[in-house]
């Protein structure tokens, strides 16, 4: 469910992607009740930077589907009705901890996004259908040069999921917690030591355009990594980047058969995709076509959309999702029974995802949201507690 949150916000961010969006993080809700209407979050700055830190958390309440904004006391404010051309957001900034300090507000029940920066408060606009968020791979955009970055949670009755979220886009460094209710803390999304500059240089190292995702402000900072989607939509990246390594899978699957298991606690659901005039046509087990796809190009395998798309249903949405993760692993050539989730066996090829390689490699625990569904076979950077005390996100260095 996590990861096609991710593909639609990626596919709708660069027109700017509204936040009612996030509706559908996380589980469905129950009726136990049992997780109250607001828990701490507690925020820690241990960034090492003397500017302000400023704080939004922005989504949907969930108990009336409206659009809005919660205070540091967790209460919900619905934006006002919004103009074209947009116009201006109400401020619905929480002064963040300083250096070296932290600071606990309230989150209520909610799917949203938790935005931070530094130094300067972030620019939100709101047209007639709502929220208009940055897009920072549109150079005239008004957060262009500010340092900044999200996580991404859903509280409901049936807990909380919070993540640290690279899908968008690699910037300022945070990790996520949460404290269960048998009192142990979970925790992901710390970088190594070292790890945020190692980023920016392996892929200003990376030949074929990686460079290119690199956004730096005038004087020379490093503001963040775009992702590889985002990459195609500038010109950072070739179109053709990935063309080789989905021309080989196209080819080996016309004389091979891939098998995909998408289910693991299903694992006698299987598909069976082989290629005929140029698509992939998966059958079942009786031998019944159940769903097809054109070759991919770059920008469906980096989105996991257009020709990758993954309806949120029983059979195309997951063979799609499996086939996006092999894709950007570059596991399909080496296994042809998907998914391939052992992380030793990922990014091999040398034609490959390189945005999520290199994140991933980086990582303390291993785990990142460098795509959409790189929650396929839990490599995902996600915390989860059915009944919840207390969230935690610490503010990282920049080193």
């Amino acid at each position: 469910m996590l990861g096609r949150l991710r593909h639609r916000l990626l596919a709708a961010a660069g027109s700017a992607a509204l936040l009612g969006a996030l509706l559908t993080l996380g589980a469905p809700t129950t009726a136990s009740g049992a997780v109250p209407a607001t828990i701490p979050l507690k925020l820690t700055n241990n960034s090492g930077r003397g500017d302000p830190v400023y704080v939004y958390n922005l989504g949907t309440n969930l108990a009336t589907g409206q659009q809005g904004w919660a205070d540091a006391d967790g209460t919900f404010h619905a934006w006002p009705t919004g103009g074209n051309p947009p116009t201006p957001a109400p401020d619905a900034s929480i002064s963040g901890p300083a250096a070296g300090q932290s600071k606990t507000i309230r989150i209520p029940k909610f799917s949203g996004r938790i935005y931070f920066s530094y130094g300067q408060k972030l620019v939100f606009r709101l047209t007639t259908g709502g929220l208009v968020q940055p897009a920072v791979q549109n150079p005239s955009d008004p957060n262009r040069d500010i340092l900044f970055n999200w996580s991404e949670y859903t509280l409901n009755d049936s807990g909380l999921w919070l993540n640290s979220t690279q899908v968008d886009m690699f910037s300022a460094p945070y990790a996520v917690g949460v404290q269960r209710s048998d009192g142990t803390t979970i925790s992901t999304g710390r970088l190594k030591s070292g790890g945020y500059k190692a980023v920016f240089d392996a892929l200003r190292g990376q030949s074929g355009g990686w460079a290119g995702l690199v956004q730096t402000r005038a004087d020379g900072t490093a503001l963040r990594a775009l992702s590889p989607a985002y990459g195609l939509e500038t010109g950072a990246l070739p179109a053709s980047v990935l063309d080789d390594y989905i021309n080989r899978v196209w080819q080996k699957y016309a004389t091979t058969t891939l098998t995909v298991s998408p289910f693991a606690d299903q694992p006698n659901t299987k598909y069976y995709g082989r290629v005929s005039g140029g698509v992939m046509n998966f059958t079942d087990s009786s031998g019944a076509v159940v769903t097809s796809f054109q070759k991919p190009d770059a920008s469906s395998v980096f989105g996991c959309h257009k020709l990758l798309d993954a309806p949120n249903d029983a059979v195309r949405g997951p063979i799609s999702r499996t086939l996006c993760a092999g894709f950007n692993r570059s596991t399909l050539l080496t296994n042809p029974a998907q998914p391939d989730t052992s992380s030793a066996s990922f990014y091999q090829d040398p034609v490959t995802n390189h945005y999520a390689r290199v994140i991933h490699g980086q990582m303390a625990d291993g785990k990142a949201y460098a795509f959409a569904f790189d929650d396929v076979g839990q490599h995902e950077s996600l915390v989860h507690d059915g009944n919840p005390l207390q969230a935690y996100l610490t503010l990282d260095p920049l080193s």
